[in-house]
């Protein structure tokens, strides 16, 4: 529980537990209805990172999880599994990156089948739906 703690709170595991923390916050604002779950879509359009057909909330919200998850859960095996040490010290900074990556990979393929469920959003590009540039 010790190591799980110090991934969260410590570098660079911080930078994603505060933004978990800012979204549920954002969710808690929606569920209590201060504000809506599609009011971000006017500001960004995540299609061009592959992530379009769904509220922006969503995704980013999908985005951030994945990334919390594997930044945390690497950090935590690497910490178990490789001598403290060079490899260990310079592997550690990577492995949220590499989450990171991974998750907005995992992302992309968890937006495509939930399009479907917001059919008044544009879908991903490539995808034939309605709204997508094709």
């Amino acid at each position: 529980m010790r190591m799980f703690v110090t991934a969260t709170t410590g570098l660079p595991g911080i930078l994603a537990t505060a933004a978990l923390v800012i979204t549920v916050f954002f969710w808690l604002l929606v569920a209590i209805g201060v504000t809506s779950a599609d009011s971000l879509d006017a500001d960004a359009d995540l299609g061009p990172w592959g992530m379009g057909g769904v509220p922006v909330a969503v995704a980013l919200t999908l985005l951030t999880v994945l990334a919390w998850l594997l930044g945390i859960g690497s950090v935590v095996l690497l910490a178990d599994l490789a001598p403290s040490g060079t490899t260990s010290a310079a592997l550690r900074p990577l492995a949220p990156v590499a989450a990171g990556f991974v998750a907005w990979r995992l992302t992309r393929r968890f937006v495509r089948p939930l399009h479907r469920l917001f059919p008044d959003e544009g879908g991903p590009a490539g995808s034939g739906a309605p709204g997508s540039a094709a």
